[in-house]
C-alpha cells in the first residue's frame, strides 16, 4: 500500500512498517506478518484480510466513566465538522498506509460528526465519501465494511429498529440508507448491523415478539434497498449479549442464526464475531467461531480481548498466542472468512498516550495473528490433530454407527445394540495431550 499524507504528517518519525523476521529488535517492524508469504496456496494477506477500525483508532479519546480524555489528537483542532473530518481521514490513511494493511472499516459517525438534521448529515457524509474515494484510489486501501451507529444518540435509548416509537425507527432507516449509499459508493465489500440497543432493559414495558418482528422487517427492508442499488456484498450481524442493553436480541452466534433462519434472512446474512462479546455471553471465542463455521455463517471477525478480572467489554488488543492458534485452526478448517476479515475493534489503554503506542498495539495484534496462522497451518499439515479427532468418532464411520447417522436405526434397534455390545469401554478424550500438541508447535 502507498503511504498517503495530507497537508501535514501526523505520525512523524514513523516509516512504513516492514517485515523483518522473528529475530529483529525493531519494535516498529513485523516479526511474523509477511504479507506475501504463501500458506496453503494463499498469501498471509489473503488469509487474514486485516482492517483498521476507524472508531477506536482515530475517535477514541481514552476517557472512562471516572476520568476525562487522555488521547488528544492533532486532527481534531478545526471548528468546522467537515474540515475536521478530512484532517482525521488524512491521519487515518497515513496510519493505514504506514501499517501496510489492505482494509479499513467505520461507523458513519466515526467519519464525520453528525447533527440532528438528517439532510445535513447526508451532505456531511457525502463530502467525506468523496474525499475517501480519492484516498482509496491513491493508496490502494479498500473498505472492508461500513455500518451505521444506531446506539449513541439519545433518540436510540430504547432501541433503533426495535424502538417502540415508529418515528425513531424512521431516523434509523435514514441513517442506514446513507451508510449503505456510502458503502456502495466506496466499493465496500460488506455491511454490518450491530444492535447495540436492540434489546430491552425490562420486560415490564416490552413487547419482545413485536420488537423482533420489527427488527426482521427492518433488516429485510435495508437488504432489499441495497440489492436494488447493485450491492453484491454480504450483510453481517454482530452478536453481543448485553452492555449497553440488559438483554440484546443478538445475544450470541446461535441466537442470531436462529433469528436469521426464522425470518428468512440466511441467504444474505453472515456473522461478524467479536472475541470480547463471546466472553460476555459466557462462551469461549472458539465456541462462537465453531457455531458459525458449522452453519456456514462465518463472515468476519472483530479482534480483541477482555480482561480476566473485569466483566465488561474492555476491547484490548489480542496477545494470547494459544487462544489465537485455536482460533486460526477453526478458521482454516472452516475455509476462511466469507466476505470479511479481521478488524481490530480494540483500543489503546487510557495511559498509553504516545502516538507510537497506536502502532505498537496494532503491530502486536497483527504479529500474534500471523504467528497463530503459521502455527495452525503446521498443526494441520502435521496431521495428528485431525487424526485424533477423527479417531474419536470412528464408531460412527461404519456399521451401526453409520446407519444411525443416516437415519437407518429405530430406537428399538439402538436398544438391541446396547444389549448385544455390553458395557462400553472408557475412552480418553486426550485433552491435555492436544493442549501440549499446540504448545509443541508454538
Amino acid at each position: 500500500m502507498a503511504v498517503i499524507t495530507g497537508e501535514k504528517e501526523y505520525f512523524k518519525g514513523i516509516a512504513q512498517i516492514k517485515y523483518e523476521g522473528p529475530e529483529t529488535d525493531n519494535a516498529l517492524a513485523y516479526r511474523w506478518y509477511d504479507a506475501g508469504k504463501k500458506i496453503g496456496g494463499k498469501t498471509m494477506k489473503e488469509h487474514l484480510r486485516f482492517a483498521v477500525a476507524y472508531w477506536h483508532s482515530f475517535c477514541g479519546n481514552g476517557a472512562d466513566p471516572f476520568g476525562e480524555p487522555t488521547h488528544l489528537y492533532p486532527w481534531n483542532e478545526k471548528a468546522d465538522a467537515v474540515g475536521r473530518a478530512k484532517d482525521k481521514m488524512d491521519a487515518a490513511f497515513e496510519f493505514i498506509g504506514k501499517l501496510d494493511l489492505p482494509y479499513y472499516c467505520f461507523h458513519d459517525v466515526d467519519v464525520v460528526d453528525y447533527s440532528n438534521d438528517v439532510v445535513d448529515n447526508e451532505k456531511r457524509l457525502q463530502a467525506l465519501v468523496n474525499y475517501a474515494s480519492e484516498k482509496q484510489a491513491a493508496s490502494g486501501v479498500q473498505l472492508l465494511w461500513c455500518t451505521a451507529n444506531l446506539f449513541s444518540n439519545r433518540r436510540y435509548m430504547n432501541g433503533a429498529a426495535t424502538n417502540p416509537d415508529f418515528h425513531v425507527l424512521t431516523h434509523a432507516a435514514a441513517q442506514v440508507k446513507a451508510a449503505l449509499d456510502a458503502t456502495i459508493a466506496l466499493g465496500g465489500q460488506n455491511y454490518v448491523f450491530w444492535g447495540g440497543r436492540e434489546g430491552y432493559m425490562s420486560l415490564l414495558n416490552t413487547n419482545m415478539r413485536r420488537e423482533q418482528e420489527h427488527l426482521a422487517r427492518f433488516l429485510h427492508t435495508a437488504k432489499d434497498y441495497a440489492r436494488r442499488q447493485g450491492f453484491k456484498g454480504a450483510f453481517f450481524i454482530e452478536p453481543k449479549p448485553c452492555e449497553p442493553t440488559k438483554h440484546q436480541y443478538d445475544y450470541d452466534a446461535a441466537t442470531v442464526i436462529s433469528f436469521l433462519r426464522q425470518y428468512d434472512l440466511m441467504e444474505d446474512f453472515k456473522l461478524n464475531l467479536e472475541v470480547n462479546h463471546a466472553t460476555l455471553a459466557g462462551h469461549t471465542f472458539t465456541h462462537e467461531l465453531q457455531v458459525a463455521v458449522d452453519a456456514g455463517m462465518l463472515g468476519s471477525m472483530d479482534a480483541n480481548r477482555g480482561d480476566y478480572q473485569n466483566g465488561w467489554d474492555t476491547d484490548q488488543f489480542p496477545n494470547n498466542i494459544n487462544e489465537l492458534v485455536e482460533t486460526m485452526l477453526i478458521v482454516l478448517e472452516g475455509g476462511g472468512f466469507r466476505g470479511g476479515g479481521i478488524n481490530f475493534d480494540a483500543k489503546r489503554r487510557r495511559n498509553s498516550t504516545d502516538m507510537a503506542d497506536l502502532f505498537h498495539a496494532h503491530i502486536g495484534g497483527i504479529d500474534c495473528f500471523a504467528r497463530a496462522l503459521l502455527v495452525a497451518d503446521k498443526i494441520l499439515q502435521h496431521g495428528e490433530y485431525a487424526k485424533i479427532r477423527k479417531e474419536r468418532y470412528a464408531s460412527f464411520d461404519s456399521g451401526k454407527g453409520a446407519a444411525f447417522e443416516k437415519g437407518g436405526l429405530s430406537l428399538e434397534d439402538l436398544r438391541e445394540y446396547a444389549i448385544a455390545g455390553g458395557e462400553p469401554r472408557v475412552t480418553s478424550g486426550r485433552q491435555e495431550y492436544l493442549e501440549n500438541l499446540i504448545n509443541r508447535f508454538i
